[in-house]
């Protein structure tokens, strides 16, 4: 193994290691009870549990919440690719610009799973799909999202 991809290597483990902590540290992530199961470069994984504070009147899982996490899940898929560390580097960050949901059942009790996959992170906008599953392993939600890079500068409020 070379020095460059020792480096490479150890840098992507650092990154990997900081998207766990600050997964347990982010408030919104926190108040959705949404945990990081696993992070790679183009593939996240995260859980969420039934709470009846996240339900909407009917009982079951607001669809908000699932989207709040077909949504992160897929922006976690993103933060390990080279291209997303580099941009970060240098102050960018990604955002959302079109997220959509197809519901397919209810969850009305135990945890779901979000699987999410970006095959390629493009200079600038990236498309990436998300799967929502039950513990039964059936398919409640399914999900895709654009993505964009947007350079530090453009993110300051004017």
């Amino acid at each position: 193994m070379s020095d460059q991809q020792h480096d490479s290597d150890d840098l992507l483990q650092q990154t990997r290691e900081g998207l766990f902590e600050f997964f347990r540290v982010f408030p919104f992530f926190k108040l959705m009870g949404f945990e990081l199961v696993d992070v790679l470069p183009g593939r996240a994984i995260l859980r969420a549990s039934w709470r009846a504070d996240l339900v909407q009147p009917a009982g079951v899982m607001h669809g908000g919440v699932i989207a709040s996490l077909v949504d992160t899940t897929i922006a976690q898929s993103m933060l390990l690719t080279p291209r997303c560390i580099e941009a970060f580097n240098r102050g960018a960050r990604i955002v959302s610009v079109d997220l959509r949901i197809k519901y397919l059942r209810p969850v009305s009790e135990g945890t779901i799973i979000c699987e999410a996959t970006t095959p390629k992170v493009g200079r600038t906008i990236t498309h990436s799909t998300a799967v929502v599953t039950d513990s039964a392993g059936k398919e409640v939600a399914t999900g895709d999202s654009i993505y964009m890079i947007v350079e530090g500068e453009r993110l300051k409020r004017q």
